[in-house]
């Protein structure tokens, strides 16, 4: 059932329990999650706490993550267990930081980014990156149903980082490889082959040695893969050391069983394998740039253009939490952006931004339209509009952006929630109430479909 050439190269990873992770990779993968504490308060009912991560949770099954309409308001975001030890990393090495820069490099669809997102908070901000450009916009979408505003999103290969002189504090790279450790998945066993993890080692090199100029003097590089092959895990980080003069940072994993640290020619790294954690097969290694400099990047701001009126900001502060200089008009577009509107403008100058905070509203001469991404920021007042509650069928329904009839439902704006958490606007005309969910993301999913797929059950949250 797996390749042959894999098997052997197992068997000489001394490290490796070989038929124990033979064994393993034979049955399903766990389901697990991760929550939005800005957004949720509950718990899944069955579930297990992830130990490494204080809002993971496995699941029992897989419920119908496409039929919940708590999924699409970013309550919660399915995300693969292992790979949310880049929690410990961050927040055993970096976490009493304030002001950070942090790239996530290669982003899609944004488990990852979104996970760091919560983890920086209001601490600085996220520069979410993905090279394939249908993939950047699953990136944005899912960036933006998390709702924390602190994340901007842009589509560049690694080489475009390059010219960012010492400009991030902390650079994670999730870096596309040969997929060992997914493969309880035959597809992805299908797709594997030597030549194959050769090239995904060599891809690798290139993608390391493009962004490192962009790391900060004694800054941290987080490097990820899901595969067990040395030539993509440690072999690549030895590589880096040398070629760098960097070291590797080692972390506590005294309290988590099963995660096993691999020392090779001086490098540390951390390696997560089915049968001896509950999750898929992870590498992780943080390595420290060297030199204490503190230098910061020359900046080459312009003038702000496109400023607002005070109709604007007046309309802003009527609706979300916002500081002006990170308030930022495009045309008729009203955004709260990421990060200083002189940082974001020197940003543009190197890079393809594709969402760069948060799209308000967008303004009229005596009226505003307020935007989807509106609804879903955490930062919304929650006063600004009324409010609507809708039942399961209800929300379902507005998700698949169908025509609603809701009963004494206030004139105008009104935002509706289910749960308790809001879901998106509508207006109410007097004859009918407009659906505004956005087309592109409508669940195309038919109702018998959605009735026959289950749903997590949740309770409350104890301390």
């Amino acid at each position: 059932m797996f390749p042959k050439e894999f098997t052997e190269r197992l068997n000489n990873q001394n490290y490796i329990e070989a038929q124990s992770l033979i064994n393993s990779l034979e049955k399903p993968s766990p389901v697990s999650i991760r929550l939005n504490p800005c957004k949720w308060h509950r718990i899944p009912v069955v579930s297990e706490r992830v130990q490494w991560s204080a809002e993971g949770y496995y699941l029992d099954s897989r419920p119908s993550f496409t039929s919940d309409p708590l999924f699409h308001s970013g309550c919660y975001y399915p995300q693969e267990a292992s790979s949310l030890f880049i929690e410990q990393a961050f927040n055993q090495l970096i976490r009493d930081q304030s002001d950070l820069k942090v790239l996530d490099l290669c982003a899609a669809p944004g488990g990852k980014s979104t996970h760091l997102s919560s983890l920086i908070g209001d601490k600085g901000f996220l520069v979410a990156n993905e090279v394939i450009r249908s993939r950047a916009g699953i990136l944005a979408e899912n960036i933006t149903k998390w709702g924390l505003g602190n994340t901007i999103v842009s589509n560049n290969d690694p080489e475009a980082f390059t010219k960012l002189n010492e400009y991030f504090d902390l650079i994670l790279i999730d870096a596309p490889c040969s997929g060992e450790g997914m493969f309880s998945d035959n597809a992805v066993r299908l797709e594997w082959s030597p030549e194959n993890a050769s090239l995904c080692s060599e891809r690798q090199k290139r993608i390391l040695k493009d962004v490192w100029p962009a790391l900060k003097e004694n800054g941290l590089l987080i490097y990820s893969t899901c595969t067990f092959n040395p030539a993509e895990n440690e072999e690549n980080i030895k590589w880096l050391t040398d070629l760098t003069g960097s070291s590797t940072q080692k972390l506590d994993i005294s309290k988590f069983k099963g995660i096993s640290e691999i020392s090779y020619m001086g490098i540390t790294g951390y390696g997560f394998y089915p049968g001896k954690i509950k999750g898929e097969g992870l590498f992780i290694s943080v390595v420290r740039k060297a030199g204490l400099s503190d230098r910061k990047n020359p900046k080459l701001f312009r003038k702000k253009n496109n400023q607002l009126t005070n109709s604007d900001i007046k309309t802003v502060k009527e609706l979300v939490d916002a500081s002006p200089e990170y308030l930022f008009r495009n045309d008729d577009i009203i955004y709260s952006l990421a990060l200083h509107v002189e940082e974001y403008l020197f940003l543009k100058n190197y890079l393809r931004i594709i969402k760069g905070g948060t799209a308000l509203f967008k303004a009229r001469k005596d009226d505003f339209t307020p935007l989807h991404e509106l609804a879903l920021l955490t930062r919304i007042s929650k006063n600004a509009f009324p409010k609507v509650e809708l039942d399961y069928k209800q929300a379902i329904s507005y998700l698949k952006k169908e025509n609603l009839i809701l009963r004494d439902t206030a004139n105008g704006w009104v935002l509706l929630t289910y749960s308790g958490v809001n879901i998106g606007f509508a207006k109410n005309i007097g004859t009918r109430l407009n659906n505004y969910f956005p087309v592109d993301w409508r669940i195309r999913m038919q109702d018998s479909d959605i009735a026959a797929k289950s749903l997590i059950t949740w309770v409350e949250r104890t301390k």
